[in-house]
């Protein structure tokens, strides 16, 4: 079983990363015999051209540097944690699946390959700070030194200079993968010292099979939650072996879609936002009450112990990152909500149209045929307009159920 399995539909970045892998391999190779049992390490510097130019040296296909870019759901991280792998492999294939290279870089426990990932909104100057320091050692069991880095766009500037003078003078033999959802949400500078590489959302067929092939699940219900997922593979999974979350999700989307008046919209807005509090609340929950325990445990305190001064702190600054991390999650819920509900009406606008698309949301087609009848395709648009809109508003500091409410309220039936 390979490492690249869960890549589907991303035929072409799999052949330039794979081809960067042999590279790699090829890189460090030729340093070990050139200097037979020294600790050597290879340059993998590269200049523009080599970016964008094929060779017939397979070590000028890798460079440092990468800026892995793709819409939600078209598998950035899966593909920069694969190419991780690949870079320590030592099978008979680079990314082979067995090696311990390879295990341990999936399971995110290899000690040369670290991963920065943000559960709040914005990754902190600190965090790339301590990740900047790491990248300077050399990789202590194997090949490379690897860092990836989710959600790369959520840095801020000033976080993001921090990060450049490290892609800019990279020690030999450290890679940086940075993910986002377009190149464009980069600065500029960062942009232009990486190989971009691109992906598109995968065939929903090619989810479903992957669900079958790996998981087990029905062809018919892998293929209808690939569809309604809009082929994110994690999001297709969990809808395809949670029925209460797949019961959610219809009335997430079909509460807004069937707003009639003022009030009805203030009570979508409001179901809307509460089902989204609860869904991070109880993925949060468990979570939060185990760090706390850690805390107190590393602390030295006992249970209902009041605290000191310097103990007071650390439980201050757990609870911020809590509620860091809680913000995020109900943002990430709402915004996956309203794709949803994009999703209903790119179905309505595809019907309107007459094409022969299939159905996003197969097990909603009786709310489908009744929006059709009720609106004409520029009545569509308008609602789709609305829908973006809202979301564009959500990552900034207005009201959010001013904001829900105000969408409700546009996608009611003209008269």
């Amino acid at each position: 079983m390979s490492v690249w399995d869960e890549l589907v539909g991303q035929e072409h970045a799999l052949a330039v990363l794979q081809q960067a892998a042999q590279g790699a391999r090829a890189i460090v190779d030729h340093a070990q015999e050139a200097h037979p049992g020294a600790d050597t390490s290879g340059s993998v510097r590269a200049d523009a051209s080599s970016l964008t130019q094929p060779t017939d040296d397979p070590s000028r296909s890798m460079t440092h540097a990468w800026l892995i870019t793709g819409p939600p759901g078209s598998g950035r991280s899966v593909a920069a944690i694969a190419f991780a792998a690949a870079l320590q492999c030592t099978g008979e294939f680079p990314g082979c699946g067995q090696c311990p290279g390879c295990r341990t870089t999936m399971a995110r426990t290899n000690g040369d390959v670290s991963i920065l990932t943000t559960e709040s909104t914005q990754i902190r100057i600190d965090e790339v700070r301590q990740i900047v320091l790491r990248a300077q050692t050399a990789p202590s069991q194997g090949r490379w030194r690897v860092i990836v880095i989710e959600d790369a766009d959520r840095m801020m500037e000033r976080t993001a200079n921090v990060l450049l003078k490290a892609i800019e003078e990279p020690p030999e033999r450290t890679v940086w993968l940075l993910c986002a959802p377009s190149a464009e949400d980069m600065i500029t500078t960062i942009r232009s010292r990486c190989r971009h590489l691109g992906l598109r959302i995968p065939d929903p067929h090619a989810v479903a099979d992957l669900l079958v092939r790996r998981d087990g699940v029905d062809p018919a219900d892998a293929l209808s939650a690939a569809r309604a997922a809009q082929s994110h593979i994690g999001l297709a999974r969990a809808l395809a072996k949670d029925p209460k979350m797949r019961q959610r999700r219809r009335q997430i989307i079909t509460a807004p879609a069937q707003v009639r008046s003022v009030g009805e919209a203030v009570f979508a807005a409001e179901d809307l936002l509460s089902i989204a509090k609860t869904q991070a609340e109880s993925q949060s929950e468990e979570r939060n009450a185990r760090e706390k325990a850690e805390l107190m445990r590393q602390l030295g305190m006992e249970e209902g112990q009041s605290p000191a001064s310097h103990q007071r702190a650390r439980i201050r600054e757990l609870e911020e990152d809590q509620k860091r991390r809680s913000k995020r999650a109900i943002q990430d819920s709402l915004d996956r909500a309203l794709v949803d509900l994009l999703g209903i009406y790119r179905d309505v606008l595809m019907r309107q149209l007459g094409t022969d698309q299939e159905p996003i949301n197969d097990d909603c087609l009786d709310l489908i045929d009744q929006l059709c009848a009720q609106s004409t395709p520029q009545q569509t648009m308008k609602r789709v307009q609305a829908i973006e809109e809202a979301r564009k508003r959500l990552t900034t500091n207005m009201s959010v159920p001013l904001i829900l409410e105000s969408m409700a309220l546009s996608l009611r039936p003209q008269v």
